[in-house]
Order: C-alpha cells, then structure tokens, then sequence
C-alpha cells in the first residue's frame, strides 16, 4: 500500500439512499405500511468507497453531488467514513441523487432512482481528481457513468491497477479492457459482454478466460447462484452462502470492495475470490446497499 495518501480512488456514484422495507408492494391506488426505513449514504461508489475503508484502506472517492442540503450531509457522512473527498465535485444548482430502495417481505427489490444529469460526471470532473488516479496504486471504475468520464478516469490512472464495475461498451471495449487489472460484471453485464446471457457456471468460465485474454488479469462474473473468477491457469466457481436474503442491493459494491483489498493485500487469486463472495453474503443479510464490513469478521465468514 501507499505512504500517507490513498490507496484506491474510487470512480463512481454518489447519492442518498432511502429504503423502505414493506411486507408487500402496494398496487395501483393501494398503500402499505412501511415495517422499516433507512436513510444513508449510497450509490455505488460511495458503497464501495465505505467497504474498502472499512475492509482497511484509505479510499478517495471521485464523484458529484448537488450543492444542497443532501448533497453536504452526504459528504459528511463519506468523510467520517474515513474517505477522502476532496475530488468530490459539488455541482452548483443540482440537486444530489436520490435512490429509493423498496423491499418487499420476500427480499425483492424495486428502486426508484432521481439521479439528473448535472450528478452524473463530466471528463472535467475526472480531471480534478487527476492527482489521486495518478498516485493511488489501485482504481475501481464504474461503467455505468457516462463514457468520456470512465475514458479519462481509465487514461489518468494507466500503470496502475485498474479495476473496472460493468460492462465496457463495445466502442471502448478493447481499450478499457486492455488497460483493465481486474473486470467485474453482474449476470446483466455479464450477457452483454457476451452478447447473449451466460446462464451456467462453464458459460461464465469460457467468457471469463476470453476477457483475461484481452488484457485484465482477473475476471468476476456472476451467475444465477455463484460468482466465478477466472485468470490465467487458474478459476474458482464460488456458491453463494446461505444467508437469508433481506435485499441484494449492495452486494455487487462489497465484493467488488473485498476483491480489491484482498488483492492489494497479497491474497491469492482464490483466497481473493472467496473472500469478495463472503463479504457479498455478509451484504444481504440486511436492508440498503451500505456494508458493514470488517477485514478479520469477511475472513472468518470465507474460512480463510
């Protein structure tokens, strides 16, 4: 890990999350009583940004929010954290993102998300976290940010180890592959990355060993119950645990977390991968993406 500054510059989304957890969904003209409600820092790179500090690195967050009320509690909250944000970009006149969670008794999900333009960043945004992509050792992008914003953050961070969240479209693909350490992908990404769904484990080892081909050193990618891994002379397939599930929001964020600090640790790819798998699980098991997460607590839950 790196002296005194960041060890990983996280690029992606900022919001405010509400989760409302009801025992069913309302139709239309019907109501329902909400049985929990929680309201916490989110989106996806805030979530990962707080599983690596937790996991024990010193995580920069590169992102927007509006320069409103929500927008200031929200880096509040990232800075007790312990996350650095001094490249957070507060946008003037926007109002920060809004993602509401709404889980049902059964664990299902439906999210209602206000996340306006203005929020999403810009290549000038990228550019003022320049210093920290350039001298963190490690970055996890998100894909799902527009593509001249993921282009710079890839182009400022080169030679370091770049971990990127998504799918890359098929106009970047090549590049943001070739300069890619690690690639993570959901079983959504994970089709569009193979242009049909992968829908077996074997599937998902084939797709995993044609990416590493390209460039990354490890690839993740979910199936329906397990997460496979997959580098050069070696894959793990790894079951998802048995935790009852409360919603899955978030467990994408902890295992992406968990992967880059268990590598930027020195783990093994295998060790790696069962440790992010672990620390997904330890995610469900409650309502809202936020994890609560602790290196030796994921360790003990992974059996390492």
């Amino acid at each position: 890990m790196s002296g005194g500054g960041p060890d990983v510059c996280v690029v992606g989304q900022i919001a405010r999350d509400l989760v409302l957890v009801v025992g069913e969904v309302p139709g239309p003209g019907g109501s329902a009583r909400v049985r929990r409600r929680r309201e916490m820092l989110g989106g996806k790179g805030a979530n990962q940004a707080v599983g690596l500090a937790q996991l024990g690195m010193r995580p920069a967050l590169a992102g927007v929010v509006g320069d409103d009320d929500a927008g200031r509690d929200a880096l509040g909250q990232a800075v007790r954290d312990g996350i650095d944000v001094s490249a957070v970009v507060r946008r003037e006149g926007a109002r920060t993102g809004l993602i509401v969670d709404v889980v049902d008794g059964d664990g299902r999900w439906r999210y209602l998300e206000d996340l306006p333009p203005p929020v999403l960043l810009t290549e000038a945004d990228v550019t003022v976290a320049g210093p920290l992509l350039r001298d963190a050792p490690w970055t996890a992008v998100q894909l799902q940010q527009p593509p001249e914003a993921v282009r710079a953050a890839v182009g400022l961070a080169r030679g370091n180890r770049i971990v990127l969240d998504g799918a890359p479209s098929e106009d970047d693909r090549d590049e943001l592959l070739a300069a890619a350490f690690a690639v993570r992908a959901d079983a959504r990404e994970a089709a569009m990355l193979a242009g049909a769904p992968v829908g077996s484990a074997d599937e998902a080892v084939r797709l995993g060993a044609d990416l590493v081909r390209r460039g990354p050193a490890l690839v993740a990618l979910a199936v329906e119950d397990a997460n496979v891994f997959v580098w050069e002379g070696g894959r793990a397939v790894v079951p998802l645990d048995e935790t009852r599930v409360s919603d899955t929001t978030g467990a994408g964020d902890a295992l992406t977390a968990a992967l880059i600090a268990a590598l930027a640790r020195g783990e093994p790819p295998e060790r790696a991968a069962r440790f992010s798998v672990a620390a997904a699980g330890a995610t469900v098991g409650h309502p809202g993406g936020r994890p609560a997460l602790s290196f030796e607590g994921v360790g003990a839950r992974a059996g390492l």
